[in-house]
C-alpha cells in the first residue's frame, strides 16, 4: 500500500493538490477510530514516557538551534522530524514485535496531546506568520491544530458514554484507520510533489539534505528510544513509540505552518520508518 499511495500521488498531483483541504478531515478521523479502540484501564503513566516526551518537546528544539544558523529549512525539517507525534498504527507494529500495546497506547495518548500544545508555540517562535504577533500566531495555529489532536479524543469520549453503540462500532474497525492513512498519503505525497515541481526557486541541495536529515532522525529516535526501553525491560515499546511517527500529521503540519519544502523531510521519513519495521518484523519472524 506504500509504494501505490505515494506512486499514485506522484502521477496525479494536479489532482491531489485541489483535494489537500480533506487531509485535516482524514487526521482526525483516523485519531478518532484509534481513540475509541482504547481501553482506558490500559492508561497508565510510565517513567519511560517523561524520557520520550522530553526528546520530542526539548529534543527538537535544540536541533533546530544547532541546524538554523546553517540553513532554516533544514533546521525546521529536523524540528518537525522529532516533534511529530507516535504514528496509530505504532501500536499495531508493537503487538507484531513483542511488545507492550498499552505501553504504547498511553503514549499515544499523551504525545498527542503535549504536541497540541507545544506545537503553536513552537511554529509561532519560528516566525511562520510575520503578519501576526506572537500570541496571535500561537492562537492562529492553535485554532487548527487542537481540532484535529484533541477533538477527536473528547468526540471518542463522549461516543464512549453517550453513544456506545457507535463507538463499539468504530472499535471494530481499526483496518479502517488503514485505509484512511492510504488516501491521507496518496494526497499529501500529490500536494509535495506539486510543490517541488511548481517552485521556481528548486534547491536540489536543501531537498537532498532535508532526506538525509530524515534519514538520520528516522535511525537516531529508533535507536535512542529501544535504548531507553532496554532500561526499563521493553527495548520495542519505546523504540516504536519514539521512532514511528505520524507522518500525515507532520506532512500536513509543514505545508499548513512551516516552509513548504519542508515536507519533503516528513515524506522522505515515511520510506525510511516503514523500511525499519519491514526489517524488524522480517527479523522477529526469523526468529520464531
Amino acid at each position: 500500500m506504500l509504494p501505490i499511495a505515494m506512486i499514485t500521488g506522484t502521477l496525479t498531483y494536479q489532482w491531489m493538490e485541489k483535494l489537500s483541504f480533506l487531509t485535516p478531515y482524514l487526521i482526525f478521523a483516523m485519531l478518532l477510530v484509534t481513540f475509541s479502540s482504547l481501553s482506558w484501564k490500559e492508561i497508565r503513566f510510565h517513567p519511560a514516557h517523561i524520557w520520550l516526551l522530553l526528546i520530542q518537546l526539548i529534543g527538537c528544539v535544540v536541533v533546530y538551534l544547532l541546524i538554523r544558523p546553517f540553513n532554516e529549512v533544514l533546521g525546521q525539517g529536523a524540528l518537525l522530524c522529532l516533534l511529530a507525534p507516535t504514528a496509530t498504527a505504532a501500536a499495531v507494529i508493537t503487538g507484531m514485535l513483542g511488545g507492550n500495546v498499552g505501553f504504547l497506547t498511553a503514549y499515544v495518548l499523551f504525545c498527542n496531546i503535549a504536541i497540541a500544545f507545544a506545537a503553536p508555540v513552537y511554529f509561532s517562535l519560528i516566525g511562520v506568520h510575520d503578519e501576526l504577533n506572537f500570541l496571535q500566531s500561537v492562537w492562529y495555529i492553535c485554532q487548527r491544530v487542537f481540532p484535529i489532536l484533541i477533538f477527536p479524543l473528547f468526540v471518542a469520549f463522549a461516543l464512549r458514554k453517550w453513544v456506545p453503540k457507535v463507538q463499539q462500532v468504530l472499535a471494530r474497525l481499526p483496518q479502517l484507520t488503514f485505509y484512511l492513512w492510504a488516501i491521507a498519503l496518496t494526497i499529501v505525497t500529490g500536494v509535495t510533489v506539486h510543490f517541488v515541481l511548481n517552485n521556481d526557486n528548486s534547491d536540489f541541495l536543501t531537498e537532498i539534505g532535508l532526506a538525509v536529515i530524515a534519514l538520520f532522525f528516522c535511525c537516531m529516535q529508533f535507536i535512542i528510544g529501544r535504548r531507553i526501553g532496554r532500561r526499563y525491560g521493553d527495548p520495542v515499546s519505546s523504540g516504536q513509540g519514539l521512532g514511528q511517527k505520524n507522518t500525515i500529521l507532520a506532512i500536513w503540519m509543514a505545508q499548513t505552518f512551516l516552509h513548504p519544502l519542508v515536507s519533503i523531510a516528513p515524506a522522505a521519513y515515511i520510506l525510511y520508518q516503514n523500511i525499519i519495521n519491514s526489517y524488524q518484523l522480517w527479523k522477529k519472524n526469523r526468529s520464531k
